[in-house]
């Protein structure tokens, strides 16, 4: 028996209901794709997760993730996403709010402990701030990590590179020491065909054709043409093998004895017969009594 996709309640009543609790803390609203998806206010947030936690009909007990997204182009480019669970309602909702570089979302960590690491992370890759977490502190990069990944504006190439330091016991940026040989990078995509002969295909190509220019000397061109014609002309006279010296094969000794006829039936010798003095049964010999007549 098949088991069923586990289905989850309908968001049929639940922007609805979330709107008569939260007020005005609810900024906007959406439900697209069966998801149900809450923006509000970022002051509040401690105050809207309570309440969206201890609310009849809306009981969302559990927090599931912490997101981030930068959009760039506006002014509070960050959107921290809350991803909440409603064990007796068997439901998921998505809590939105909005942010800077400088302004602090409050912490949730009094509300969901678990939050704590959610955040850090958070922090980690956006830079985005968190007041009331008591252990904000970077949990993927390394020590002394300059910038967040996750940001669209975080470079994908730089001049430094980062190495553990023995003396300051700690990773360090160092500007990238490379010789003046290896600073032309080529940034041109494979299939865009470069424009330069790397080095080692000049030995590939043959000379050009006689008459045309060309940098090989005229010893050269002679050589060239020889291993081009020894290549493509077919074989004088086709390899035969008319002796046994020619294969290796005959005797594997000079003692050893002819090949039998057949090489896959080994004969084993026959036993030699008996000679006929060995087959005549010989006379029982007769033991010779004592004379008993002297003395």
């Amino acid at each position: 028996m098949r088991a069923p996709a586990p289905a989850y309640t309908a968001n049929d009543g639940v922007i609805d209901r979330a709107g008569e609790v939260l007020g005005g803390n609810l900024l906007a609203s959406l439900d697209a794709v069966g998801e149900v998806a809450l923006t509000v206010d970022r002051e509040t947030l401690v105050t809207t997760m309570v309440a969206l936690r201890d609310t009849p009909g809306l009981e969302y007990q559990q927090l599931m993730e912490i997101a981030g997204v930068d959009y760039p182009e506006r002014p509070d480019r960050f959107e921290v996403v809350y991803c909440l669970l409603s064990l007796t309602r068997n439901h998921r909702i998505r809590v939105h709010v909005r942010t800077d570089e400088e302004k602090p979302v409050p912490s949730v960590t009094g509300i969901w402990p678990v939050a704590g690491w959610l955040e850090r992370e958070v922090y980690d890759m956006y830079g985005v701030l968190f007041s009331g977490n008591s252990d904000l502190r970077r949990i993927l990069t390394d020590y002394g990590f300059r910038g967040h990944p996750q940001r669209k504006d975080f470079p994908l190439t730089g001049y430094v590179e980062l190495r553990y330091s023995e003396e300051a016991k700690r990773v360090v940026y160092e500007p990238v020491q490379l010789a003046q040989d290896f600073r032309t990078f080529d940034f041109m995509s494979p299939w865009e065909g470069a424009e330069y002969i790397l080095p080692g295909d000049e030995k590939a190509k043959l000379p050009e054709a006689k008459g045309a220019p060309t940098p090989l000397k005229a010893d050269e061109i002679v050589k060239a043409d020889a291993a081009k014609s020894a290549l493509s002309a077919p074989a004088a006279t086709p390899k035969v093998t008319e002796s046994v010296a020619d294969t290796g094969a005959g005797k594997a000794s000079p003692d050893a004895g002819p090949k039998p006829a057949d090489a896959d039936v080994v004969k084993k010798p026959r036993a030699a017969k008996p000679a006929a003095s060995d087959t005549a049964p010989s006379k029982p010999r007769t033991r010779k009594k004592p004379d008993t007549n002297n003395g």
